[in-house]
């Protein structure tokens, strides 16, 4: 244990951190698989309600991607306060396959102009299914390893 270094950081930080993270790495990567071709929905379409051309260029992407960094903050400390107990990485699926639900079957009348999810093809349904369940893993499996490390190093 001499050589060890362990940071006084708390669980509560980190979970934000890793919130922040996965919002900005999962906003772009969302920017790569529409890009790509893997899906139909772009992740500018939380900007909808604004105009301007200006959400396609680089100033957009960012702006983007800090949005979802800033919504995913609030993600993590959910995941935080119900499941950071939970040692499984399924819970971070499962927490990840809810959010999916969530977002495009009960948020979906918030969009009064966006496509029903059912109404696009299946590898726009896949893509999203798997990058929500992939989202919710890293979400889950980062705060659950902190909080037993955290244990860990209480003992």
């Amino acid at each position: 244990m001499a050589n060890e270094t362990y940071y006084n950081i708390s669980l509560l930080t980190l979970a934000v951190v890793t919130g922040l993270v996965a919002g900005i790495f999962g906003g772009l990567m969302g920017y790569l698989l529409y890009y790509f071709n893997f899906t139909e929905i772009s992740p500018e379409v939380i900007l909808t309600p604004v105009a301007g051309s200006w959400k396609s260029n680089w100033i957009g992407i960012i702006i983007v991607s800090m949005i979802y960094g800033v919504i995913s903050i609030i993600v993590a400390l959910v995941y935080y306060a119900l499941l950071r107990k939970k040692k499984s990485f399924v819970w971070g699926a499962v927490y990840g396959a809810a959010l999916f639900i969530v977002i495009f079957f009960v948020l979906h009348p918030l969009y009064p102009n966006a496509k029903s999810i059912l109404s696009y093809d299946i590898n726009t349904i896949l893509t999203g299914l798997t990058s929500f369940i992939l989202y919710g893993v890293f979400i889950g499996y980062s705060i659950s390893y902190e909080y037993e490390e955290s244990l860990y190093v209480k003992k």
